[in-house]
């Protein structure tokens, strides 16, 4: 396989995840999309690109899920953005225990680091029992892999540097090797799911008091962007909040969320 019939099958696979889960990227960082499907092709015993390119076209649903899990970009850690928290903890959160049941979902969720931390902040806020009683989260992410880490709710050090040392010994259990695991109370209000994020209608029953969408818009195009700001719309209750990250400007894309801060918007009631 010459270079430039290299480059033409690894452009179709970035097509493909594109057209499929939105994940775009760009030709700055061509060569890391290269390595990553290099993963996939050793883990699924592929020869080339040509061929990882033929069996996503043929719907073989292990390299499909192959190929997404490896692009999918999943650093993340507890209590990230503490800015985003705060407003949380002090505007959001008073809001929402006006509602008997509180239900808020972690879009994108990685390894549950968001969920989680959000159940404690709320645990702080609330009480555990009334926690527990009032408060549903889900988490979803497309990478089937990092949703069965988030169900286990064990986690190394990489993942709670940040974690306050009073709560990492009221709401974890130390299991060896240098990691913690969720205290069982906090794992029961979170539920994790793998779902695509481009696929729509979402599968709800209820609308959401709170969506969180953090770190995850900027690897998308902006039509796609519009596109999941739409559907998370659609499933937000009205006076719902959304939540993305501090560098994740919603504003120039014209959705219907209102801004309220930064990384902090509304659907009007």
């Amino acid at each position: 396989m010459t270079a430039a019939s290299r480059d033409q099958a690894l452009v179709a696979v970035r097509d493909w995840l594109n057209a499929t889960s939105g994940i775009f990227y760009p030709d700055r960082k061509f060569d890391l999309f290269g390595q990553r499907m290099d993963r996939v092709l050793r883990k699924c015993g592929l020869a080339d690109y040509a061929e990882l390119a033929r069996r996503l076209a043929d719907e073989d649903i292990a390299v499909q899920r192959a190929a997404t899990d490896a692009a999918s970009t999943n650093h993340t850690s507890f209590f990230r953005e503490p800015q985003v928290l705060d407003r949380f903890r002090e505007t959001l959160l008073p809001d929402l225990m006006r509602h008997e049941r509180i239900r808020i979902w972690s879009a994108a969720c990685s390894t549950g680091d968001e969920a989680y931390t959000l159940g404690i902040i709320a645990a702080e806020a609330m009480g555990l029992d009334a926690a527990q009683a009032r408060l549903a989260i889900l988490g979803t992410d497309v990478s089937g892999p990092v949703v069965k880490q988030a169900e286990a709710a064990v986690y190394g050090q990489n993942h709670l540097q940040t974690v306050p040392e009073a709560l990492l010994a009221r709401y974890f259990q130390p299991v060896g090797m240098q990691q913690h695991r969720l205290a069982e109370p906090l794992r029961r209000i979170c539920t994790f799911r793998r779902m695509n994020l481009k696929s729509v209608p979402y599968p709800f029953r209820n609308r959401f008091h709170a969506v969180f969408c953090r770190n995850i818009l900027y690897y998308f195009d902006r039509e796609t962007q519009r596109f999941i700001l739409d559907a998370l719309h659609e499933v937000a209750e009205p006076g719902g909040w959304l939540v993305t990250s501090v560098t994740e400007s919603v504003r120039d894309l014209g959705t219907r969320w209102e801004p309220v801060a930064t990384g902090i918007y509304r659907r009007p009631e």
